[in-house]
C-alpha cells in the first residue's frame, strides 16, 4: 500500500497532536460553566463534582456561574470556547431539551456543538401541594382539578416543572391554571401563602417546608422511590403512566475537543461521583449520580429533545 508524503505528515502529525493532549492536557485551569445562579441546587452539586474531580486532574476546577435564558447563555458560552477541555458545560435538560422547543432560534445546536463527556446524573422532582389541598393522592388531585377546572393554581419555576405539569395535564386530564416565576424559590414563597397550590420542585426547596407541615408530596418524577422520601410514590405507581419527562444533568465539551481530553475528564468525574461523600451530598440535593460514556450521553440528549419537543408542541406552546 501506498501512502503520499504529504498524507503521511498529516496523520504523523494527529498522532502527535493526539498524544499531546493526552500528556499536557490540563494544562492550566479548568471552568465549569453552571447555568444557573450560586446557591441553587444545581450549583451545589456542580461544585461537589469539581471540588472532587479536581485533584484527579491536578488542577483546580473553578465554577462560574452563567444563568439566564434557561441554560441558553451558558451553552452557548461553552459552544463557542476553544475545543481543548479547559471550558466544559454542566449540561441540563433546560438548554439541550427544552429551549430548542421554546425558542424560534438558537446559537447552538444540542446534538453537533457539543462532544458529550459523561452523564452526572438525574434530578428527582416531587410532586408538592399545598397543605390546604383536600387531596391526599395524586388520584384525588386529579379527580379535583377535573371537577373544579381552573380552580387549582400550579407554580413553573423552571422549564423542568414546565414541561412535568404539562405531561402530567395531558396524561391524566387535571385542569389547572399556570403561575409562572423566575425561579424555584419565588413559586415556594407563593406557595406557601397558598396563591399557588399544586408545583413539581426538587427536594432541597421542598423539604424543610414538607416538614413543617406546610406542603405536602403526593409522587416522585423518578423511577425509583427516592431514599429522601421513602413513602412517597412514583407517578407510575400512583397511576400514571408513560410519564417520561426526564430532569438530566450532563458535563459537555465544545464539539471538536479531542477524544483523549474527553476520557481524561470522564475517568475524572466519573471517579468523583464514586466518592462515598460526594454521593451523599448529591443525594441531599435530590441528585442521583450515574456516569456514563460519550454515546450514551449523547443519546439521552437525542431522546430528551423528542420528548420535551412533543410535550410542548402538544401544549401548544408557540417558540419565542
Amino acid at each position: 500500500m501506498r501512502i503520499s508524503l504529504r498524507n503521511a505528515v498529516f496523520f504523523i502529525a494527529g498522532l502527535f497532536t493526539l498524544g499531546v493532549a493526552r500528556a499536557d492536557f490540563p494544562a492550566g485551569p479548568i471552568t465549569l460553566v453552571v447555568p444557573f445562579p450560586p446557591g441553587a441546587a444545581s450549583d451545589a452539586i456542580a461544585r461537589s463534582l469539581a471540588s472532587a474531580a479536581s485533584p484527579r486532574l491536578g488542577q483546580p476546577i473553578v465554577v462560574e456561574n452563567k444563568a439566564g435564558g434557561d441554560g441558553v447563555i451558558s451553552a452557548s458560552d461553552v459552544a463557542r470556547a476553544t475545543p481543548d477541555g479547559h471550558r466544559i458545560l454542566f449540561g441540563t435538560n433546560s438548554a439541550l431539551s427544552a429551549s430548542p422547543a421554546m425558542k424560534k432560534s438558537l446559537p447552538y445546536d444540542p446534538v453537533t456543538s457539543f462532544a458529550p463527556i459523561t452523564e452526572l446524573g438525574r434530578y428527582t422532582f416531587f410532586l408538592f401541594v399545598n397543605a390546604s389541598v383536600e387531596a391526599k393522592s395524586v388520584a384525588e388531585l386529579v379527580a379535583e382539578a377535573k371537577q373544579a377546572p381552573g380552580k387549582l393554581n400550579y407554580a413553573t419555576g423552571n422549564t423542568t416543572s414546565l414541561v412535568s405539569m404539562l405531561q402530567f395535564s395531558s396524561l391524566t386530564g387535571a385542569d389547572m391554571t399556570q403561575i409562572p416565576y423566575r425561579g424555584e424559590p419565588a413559586a415556594m414563597i407563593d406557595m406557601l401563602s397558598n396563591r399557588v397550590q399544586v408545583m413539581f420542585a426538587n427536594p432541597s426547596i421542598g423539604l424543610p417546608h414538607m416538614e413543617k407541615g406546610q406542603i405536602r408530596a403526593l409522587a416522585t418524577t423518578s423511577r425509583q422511590r427516592s431514599p429522601l422520601l421513602p413513602s412517597v410514590p412514583t407517578l407510575a405507581e400512583a397511576g400514571v403512566d408513560d410519564f417520561r419527562i426526564t430532569s438530566w444533568a450532563g458535563l459537555f465539551a465544545p464539539a471538536g475537543t479531542p477524544e483523549p481530553v474527553l476520557a481524561r475528564l470522564r475517568q475524572a468525574f466519573t471517579e468523583a461521583m464514586q466518592e462515598p461523600a460526594v454521593r451523599s451530598q448529591l443525594e441531599q440535593q435530590g441528585f442521583i449520580a450515574q456516569a456514563s460514556d460519550g454515546a450514551s450521553l449523547a443519546q439521552l440528549v437525542r431522546d430528551q429533545l423528542v420528548q420535551y419537543g412533543d410535550t410542548i408542541r402538544a401544549a401548544g406552546i408557540q417558540p419565542e
